[in-house]
């Protein structure tokens, strides 16, 4: 099974999710970041760094958090969602206005997907995933940003990353990831570039050694 495909369900929502940590194993990486070995088969995820939302023995779900979406920025999907003006969104704060928009995984590229500080929490659409970080889906957080009454912090993503029964496990006895616990002020900064660097820095790993190893047959 090609690495990322999936599952046949290729939707999720905030009850799969909740179903997916409700059921949690232990075993579980719900919380952790996975980063993405050298040698990664499949360039959708080559250099990535993930956050995983959720993990049972049904599967997982998460969000990459390093990779910008292609010909998209923040204003611009403030406005085609009508949460701003077009004239208006040139007058965004400069924070705000240049956010970046995360390519967060292949499976519904056209879905946003918010991971944000729980400073700010949305009643009955806010999942609580770490005692630090919160997940969104809905676009009142969108408009709550553009007002500069969101989160502290934030993170917003395009599609997520999907795997099967145990899928992910497999690809991880592969070789094809690493993982560890999550750092969420890596997850959550704007340095999107240093994030692998960095991601591999808290397990003790240096990028640049990683590669050279991974060469070796």
């Amino acid at each position: 099974m090609p690495l990322g495909k999936p599952r046949e369900a290729a939707t999720i929502t905030l009850m799969d999710i909740d179903t997916l940590r409700r059921t949690g194993s232990p075993g579980s990486l719900e919380g952790q970041m996975l980063i993405a070995m050298p040698n990664m088969p499949d360039e959708r995820f080559s250099g990535t760094v993930i956050y995983i939302c959720a993990h049972n023995e049904d599967g997982a779900m998460g969000i990459v958090v390093n990779r910008q979406a292609r010909n998209v920025g923040f204003a611009d999907l403030l406005v085609q969602l009508d949460i701003v003006a077009k004239n208006d969104a040139i007058r965004l704060p400069r924070d705000i206005g240049q956010k970046l928009v995360m390519a967060g995984g292949p499976v519904e590229p056209a879905r946003g997907f918010v991971l944000h500080s729980t400073d700010f929490i949305l009643p009955d659409a806010t999942r609580s995933i770490a005692p630090d970080l919160g997940l969104t889906v809905t676009l009142d957080i969108l408009r709550a940003i553009a007002r500069g009454e969101g989160p502290k912090s934030s993170l917003l993503a395009l599609g997520y990353a999907g795997w099967g029964s145990g899928q992910l496990e497999r690809e991880i006895l592969e070789n094809s990831w690493l993982h560890g616990p999550a750092d969420t002020s890596l997850i959550l900064g704007a340095d999107h570039e240093s994030k692998y660097a960095r991601a591999l820095a808290t397990l003790g790993i240096d990028k640049a050694f990683l590669s050279q190893e991974s060469g070796h047959g």
